[in-house]
């Protein structure tokens, strides 16, 4: 049978309605309505940089312009309904879904007992008794309470001191867990003085957890590959997630369709059966303008992103300056369905300021006034959020596309 076809137009619309980015950023911001939108887009990317706001802040306010960043502190640090593990990278995650991790805390031992042994010092299992005896007697650490007396490198993550190495081995593996964060700094207790029991003693079958991976990551993507899947928590083996899209289509559980890229080319994709009716269905997303993380959950597979919106972002934090073509840490903006451009600022918040360097715009589109009027209110709201009272704009900040 030929496949459905579900339109770019559609595909964008559903995706970003998946992602709580087709709503108004309306909302209290906090307690249960944080809880559940988090729970929505599965999880939200921890990143220590901070240019303007640090990632999980950033991708929580373009969804709830109440947000503010207790509320999250409050979620993980007092009601425990988060916890923070690896997806494909750091990751604020709800704690209803830690019984699943304990698959990754199995597969992480595996994987890293040898890969560990060669990239870091020796001597950081001898340390696994001493941390966890020292915690469980006088309670939470820092990597900067431990390791007295061992050398100590310049800061690079192959340079850890053994006791450094050894917390992140016991909190990659479960036995530790992050009971908050100290100005960024993370603070290592025992998993089960942090996890709530109902979800410490509930254990998992590997083919539920198979499942759970698979029809989580369609659920908030609204269409993908295998591959796409398996990559959305990093919980699961490609080839075991072709096995489960293989299995769910023979049950009539999933379809085939055929997405319809930015440039027009189609890609074979699994989704829902009533896919294509359901994305008919939604509403435009608002017109507004948001200025996105890099990290946002709708961008985090670039590829995914170049196809659906044909918009090209790399981070060039690590691009020598004099070759970058945007600039060090630049935000993604958002109109509506559609990725206008981006922009770099940066807060200086000894100033008050955020300041604005530039703006590119994409190809075809017109930074005519009313528009330019709207990226300005979306700057100034984002210079509140990021604790200053003024936006300053370069002379020649808006770009040529």
């Amino acid at each position: 049978m030929t496949p459905q076809t579900l339109s770019n137009s559609l595909a964008r619309r559903l995706f970003l309605h998946r992602h709580a980015l087709g709503d108004a950023p309306t909302g209290p911001g906090k307690g249960e309505d944080l809880a559940g939108l988090i729970d929505r887009i599965g999880f939200v990317q921890v990143d220590s940089i901070r240019t303007v706001a640090r990632a999980h802040d950033m991708i929580l306010f373009s969804r709830r312009q109440a947000y503010r960043p207790k509320a999250l502190k409050d979620l993980l640090e007092r009601d425990r309904a988060l916890f923070e593990h690896w997806t494909h990278d750091a990751s604020i995650i709800p704690v209803h879904q830690f019984p699943q991790w304990q698959h990754r805390f199995d597969r992480d031992a595996a994987r890293l007992r040898n890969g560990w042994k060669r990239w870091f010092r020796d001597g950081y299992e001898a340390q696994f008794d001493t941390i966890l005896r020292r915690i469980e007697a006088e309670g939470p650490v820092t990597c900067s309470d431990v390791g007295e007396g061992e050398a100590r490198g310049k800061g690079g993550w192959w340079d850890w001191h053994p006791s450094k190495t050894a917390l992140e081995w016991l909190w990659r593996t479960g036995v530790l867990s992050i009971t908050r964060r100290e100005n960024f700094q993370k603070v290592y207790d025992l998993t089960e003085r942090v996890i709530p029991a109902a979800h410490l003693d509930a254990p998992v079958e590997k083919a539920a957890h198979l499942d759970w991976a698979c029809r989580a990551a369609l659920d908030r993507l609204g269409f993908a590959t295998a591959g796409e899947l398996a990559a959305y928590w990093a919980a699961v083996p490609n080839a075991e997630a072709r096995d489960w899209c293989a299995a769910a289509l023979r049950r009539g559980e999933i379809i085939e369709i055929a997405v319809e890229a930015a440039d027009g080319s189609q890609r074979r994709s699994f989704a829902r059966p009533d896919v294509v009716t359901e994305a008919a269905n939604l509403p435009p997303a608002p017109a507004r303008l948001r200025v996105l993380s890099p990290f946002d959950p709708a961008l985090r597979d670039r590829a995914r992103a170049e196809r659906l919106f044909g918009f090209f972002y790399r981070i060039e934090v690590f691009v020598p300056e004099a070759k970058r073509q945007y600039g060090y840490y630049v935000f993604p903006v958002l109109e509506g369905e559609r990725l206008i451009g981006r922009v770099d600022a940066k807060a200086f918040r000894d100033e008050s300021c955020l300041r604005v360097t530039a703006f590119w715009p994409e190809a075809g589109v017109r930074m005519g006034p009313g528009r330019v009027a709207r990226l300005e209110a979306a700057l100034g709201k984002l210079a509140r959020f990021a604790e200053c009272d003024r936006v300053a704009f370069a002379d020649d900040w808006l770009r040529d596309g």
